[in-house]
């Protein structure tokens, strides 16, 4: 057998047994079943379904790339994600679980807002799904623009769009049938797969150069200085300058994204028992700090083992670029399976992020069918919220065929190895749907487990203003920083000449949000009584088996 063919066989194995594991969590019978596993989640699951389904293809893609071009200038995002995870399993993880269960068992982020402000006008939901709509079709595009990018690489001749269709039908198809369940055990299945091919690769690539002094010496002076970054024109050269006080501050801020992404409060909300989540925080801490570390090993690896003056139109590409020349190019059986399994781990980290998205942005869907169809059945809604899975799919699609060029295709869809970049890549997505979440629903979820103050004015107004100011922000040149990334400024950077701030929008986004929240709620008349009872039931662990 060739080494295609065997490293199309690991993949038929990987796929067979994602499917193999959905279709035995099938069995749901209700909203709960479906979209919390009946909150059965134990330790080990809960956390690492969490973790991986933040990560996504960015962890193996779009961060490594970002380090590989522009130096460790670019390590504060991964300290900001750090910071950002530590303070959501300690702070966020307990208190939420045990709110929704309190707020009439909500089993969605925008029925627990609706439930913890006894909204009878549904204008929460309405709100929340609106955003939902648009932040997680560009997030979802993101995962699916990241399999259509990895596939055709690893099987030269598969087109960008049928890559796309492969990617999409599979993650749809598990997602159909399983539900959360399903998402949340192949999730921490394929979590240990990532950090083992994340873990492994830069230290087999450094054994391979000589050791790490020989991989120091071929790096350019200043790329190991997390104050410096390469500037924007680097074809040119690698030109190193300080980093900007805004460029730090933005990448600290993804920190901030974690209190409103609704695809990992999920699975907070889903664990077992609350006693089970101090257990898993730790477990999902350990996971983030190996995998960040390794991910920015990668980066720097990478820039030293390839030569990035003419490679980096595919710098997003440096984990596959340096699986195929230390295994696939040696030609013998052992390193062809060994590198498929790396690459399966890569997919892994592309598909673990989108599932959860298809789930959750299909049950912002169903809760608006459920206000227009109040006498539907729990297994109808379950089948329609199946159905609304496939349509936030479709538009994940016709998103990524329509708005999306990836950098190493030509307009015809014809591979063009080496091709300059045309746009921002996979993390310019990741980055637009991480500010959004981030600053419509992290401002809103904090006040709503920690301020009992707030009112439903003030939530609505903290979504509205947090989402709109991150679509401004990204749209408006006076206003955005280098075009869609977060904190690609340095002093040397063009963003001084296009005017922009250089500011990542999730930090007015949020900020915004909270003011909103404060002001709206303080202007307008105090809680109900019944409100605030809950409020303080909330505050006290509740009595589980």
């Amino acid at each position: 057998m060739s080494n295609q063919a065997w490293i199309l066989l690991v993949f038929a194995v990987y796929f067979s047994a994602i499917i193999g594991l959905a279709i035995r969590f099938r069995k749901s019978q209700n909203l709960t079943d479906y979209f919390l596993g009946g909150r059965k989640l134990n330790t080990w699951v809960g956390a690492l379904s969490a973790q991986t389904s933040d990560m996504s293809g960015w962890l193996l893609m779009g961060f490594p790339g970002m380090i590989y071009a522009y130096g460790t200038g670019r390590v504060w995002m991964a300290v900001g994600l750090i910071i950002g995870t530590v303070l959501n399993w300690c702070f966020v993880a307990k208190r939420l679980r045990r709110y929704t269960i309190v707020a009439n068992n909500s089993i969605t982020l925008p029925e627990f807002l609706g439930n913890r402000y006894q909204d009878k006008t549904n204008i929460l939901k309405l709100a929340a799904a609106v955003f939902f709509a648009i932040f997680f079709t560009v997030y979802v595009t993101s995962g699916f623009v990241a399999g259509g990018t990895l596939l055709p690489q690893i099987f030269p001749g598969l087109s960008f769009t049928a890559a796309l269709l492969i990617v999409a039908t599979f993650v749809v198809g598990y997602t159909f049938i399983g539900g959360l369940m399903a998402i949340s055990w192949t999730d921490s299945i394929q979590g240990m797969m990532m950090l083992l091919a994340v873990f492994f690769l830069p230290l087999i690539v450094i054994v391979h150069m000589g050791g790490f002094g020989e991989v120091a010496a071929a790096l350019p002076a200043g790329y190991l200085n997390p104050g410096t970054m390469a500037a924007p024109n680097y074809l040119a050269g690698y030109t190193a300058g300080n980093v900007a006080w805004r460029g730090v501050v933005s990448d600290l801020a993804w920190g901030l994204g974690y209190f409103g992404m609704p695809h990992i409060l999920i699975k907070l909300i889903a664990i077992k028992k609350e006693k089970n989540v101090s257990r898993s925080a730790i477990i999902a801490i350990v996971w983030v700090l190996l995998a960040l570390g390794s991910a920015l090993l990668i980066g720097i690896v990478g820039h030293a083992f390839i030569n990035p003056a003419l490679d980096y139109g595919m710098r997003e590409t440096v984990f596959i670029n340096m699986i195929t020349t230390i295994f696939l190019e040696r030609g013998t059986l052992w390193a062809t399976l060994l590198g498929g399994l790396f690459l399966c781990g890569m997919f892994a980290a592309i598909k673990s992020t989108a599932d959860s998205q298809l789930l959750v942005g299909s049950s912002a869907i169903g809760d608006i069918y459920k206000l227009a169809n109040k006498k539907a059945s729990d297994k109808h809604l379950v089948w329609f919220s199946r159905a609304a899975v496939l349509v936030v799919a479709v538009l994940a699609v016709l998103f990524a065929l329509n708005a999306y060029v990836p950098a190493h295709y030509n307009e015809a869809g014809v591979f063009v190895p080496g091709a300059v970049d045309r746009n921002s890549g996979v993390m310019a997505l990741v980055a637009m749907a991480w500010a959004g979440f981030g600053s419509a629903f992290g401002p809103l979820v904090l006040c709503s487990l920690f301020w009992k103050r707030t009112n439903k004015v003030g939530a609505v107004a903290g979504i509205l203003v947090g989402g709109l100011t991150v679509i401004l922000w990204q749209y408006i040149p006076m206003l955005q920083g280098t075009g869609a990334m977060a904190g690609d400024l340095v002093t040397l950077s063009a963003s001084a000449a296009n005017g922009g701030t250089g500011i990542f929008s999730l930090v007015p986004g949020f900020g915004l949000s909270l003011i909103a929240i404060v002001v709206g709620s303080l202007v307008t008349r105090k809680p109900s009584a019944e409100i605030l009872e809950q409020f303080a039931t909330a505050q006290k662990p509740l009595i589980e088996d």
